[in-house]
């Protein structure tokens, strides 16, 4: 699967900037193109948690995502991925995992290490270097996202 990683320094305790990336509620806060997100069911620690993002497109319509926690390490890792069978998105991925791992810094700072995992279907694979290259995009306004939520960033 091709893989893409965006790291940067977020001025935010490590505490602070756990309670955002960890909490689906907290999403479009953060994490481009989301309008909101719906039906959470949160489980203790995070992992087996389920929520429906609601993305808006470049039109300004509502498409509607699911996805689930795989895996919760409270301050160090949230990854998940979203739930592919029976949706649209099926076409055209066989995954797609999102992995947040968190690093404390000196004083109140955090590395945050986003990576995103796409494997494409059938003739979508031929757009496997736009992919990369939307994905990093993607990344990088999480980040953005990510500073702007938590005051870091103007």
């Amino acid at each position: 699967m091709p893989r893409v990683t965006r790291t940067r320094t977020i001025p935010a305790p490590l505490g602070e900037v756990w309670a955002l990336v960890s909490d689906p509620y907290s999403l479009p806060r953060w994490w481009p193109r989301t309008a909101r997100v719906e039906s959470v069911d949160l489980k203790p620690g995070g992992r087996r948690s389920q929520w429906t993002k609601v993305l808006q497109t470049a039109e300004g319509r509502g498409v509607r995502a699911d996805f689930r926690c795989l895996s919760s390490a409270e301050g160090e890792r949230y990854v998940w991925e979203q739930q592919l069978e029976g949706t649209p998105f099926e076409r055209h991925l066989r995954s797609s995992r999102v992995e947040v791992a968190l690093h404390g810094g000196e004083g109140a700072t955090t590395e945050v290490n986003l990576s995103s995992e796409q494997k494409l279907r059938g003739l979508s694979r031929l757009g496997s270097p736009m992919m990369r290259g939307g994905q990093g995009k993607i990344l990088d306004e999480a980040l953005d996202g990510i500073e702007r939520a938590l005051g870091g960033a103007e």
